[in-house]
């Protein structure tokens, strides 16, 4: 089994610089932060500061193909996916493995069509949220990768990146059954970033407000539905689950969707509700409370 040593980094926002954040202060890793020309000026210029100390990051372009990447994190927006499976083709060698840490359930999906199913594991970032405010991000330390495979031909991937997180002080879970945790992630954001972002509220307040959780619980029965019918195991538990994981949020905290909002950017509507409209669409199953969300952010998201 080869260890992992060079590890390249597609976005530095909110998720992606507590992990820039981490591997920069490593000599004995060969760490890149993917950057196109205009976002390497800007950060040259103007270093993300995170946790109120500007990063020392080595940058890499599109154009260098010098460096073969072991290990690949993908965390941008679902937005920036595209650009980013095209700026890291000349990265991808035969044995890199892609951990894709974005919301939603389709991600490892599109990145497996480009680069190939065995190179993919399922994952994603939970913890408490960061808040960023131009280059300025601040987050408190609570994070996790969650990660893994239903395929036992990944053991020895899933194997390689344990391996690494270890030696690096990595927090990372590896739950029996990933697709489960995944979607139990989703389910938190379709019923949590949404209605705070509608709300203007954090989850203190969401939490303390019984007809906001009486909403949730209807966006939850809905995407339990559309999980049972994309096949997910154990579909009973889900939302129990979602609400255990609801309830560990810090209570000062913003989901990225109120940040979005707040800041005037356009949200990411397409994989949260509407994704599961276009899921239930898929199977024939009604998603009423999902649709009224979404066709909302269609309007909020307007011309942005």
């Amino acid at each position: 089994m080869r260890d992992i040593k060079n590890i390249i980094l597609c976005g530095c926002g909110a998720v992606g610089s507590v992990y820039a954040d981490i591997f920069s202060k490593y000599p004995d890793i060969n760490f890149r932060v993917l950057v196109d020309e205009e976002r390497y000026t800007r950060y040259s210029n103007n270093p993300i500061i995170f946790n109120g100390t500007p990063l020392k990051l080595n940058y890499i372009l599109p154009s260098d193909d010098t460096f073969k990447a072991d290990l690949i994190i993908i965390a941008t927006k679902m937005s920036g996916l595209s650009d980013a499976l095209s700026q890291m083709e000349n990265f991808v060698a035969e044995d890199t493995v892609i951990l894709p840490l974005l919301n939603g359930v389709m991600s490892e999906e599109i990145v497996a069509a480009k680069y190939g199913r065995n190179k993919v594991l399922y994952s994603y970032f939970i913890g408490h949220s960061a808040v960023r405010v131009g280059n300025s991000i601040t987050q408190d330390g609570v994070n996790t990768i969650v990660f893994g495979s239903d395929c036992p031909a990944d053991i020895e991937n899933v194997a390689r990146v344990k391996s690494l997180f270890d030696k690096y002080k990595v927090t990372y879970s590896i739950p029996n059954d990933i697709r489960h945790s995944l979607w139990t992630k989703f389910m938190l954001n379709v019923c949590a970033n949404p209605t705070t972002a509608l709300f203007r509220v954090n989850f203190g307040q969401m939490l303390s407000n019984k007809k906001h959780i009486q909403l949730a619980l209807n966006i939850l029965k809905e995407v339990q539905l559309v999980a049972a019918a994309e096949g997910v195991r154990n579909p009973e538990t889900l939302v129990d689950d979602t609400l255990k994981a609801l309830n560990k949020m810090c209570p000062e905290g913003k989901t990225s969707m109120l940040q979005d909002v707040e800041a005037g950017r356009k949200t990411e509507n397409n994989i949260f509700a509407k994704s599961v409209v276009l899921l239930g669409q898929k199977h024939s199953i009604d998603t009423p409370y999902c649709s009224m969300i979404s066709e909302l952010f269609d309007v909020i998201d307007f011309g942005k």
